[in-house]
């Protein structure tokens, strides 16, 4: 496969993963993984109260 100079999705994402993780560290991502699981946690909850 032949490159013209654009970076593949796959590069892109890769280098944008390390510059998010260099600009905010790893707290950031602490953070984002607690709110994502207090997210997931109230939509069990509902679920489990739908069911009833």
């Amino acid at each position: 496969m032949a490159r013209k100079g654009a970076m593949t999705v796959q590069e892109a994402g890769r280098k944008g993963g390390k510059m998010t993780a260099k600009k905010y560290g790893p707290e950031f991502y602490e953070e984002i993984g607690h709110k994502g699981g207090q997210k997931v946690k109230k939509l069990i909850n509902r679920g489990k109260r739908a069911a009833k």
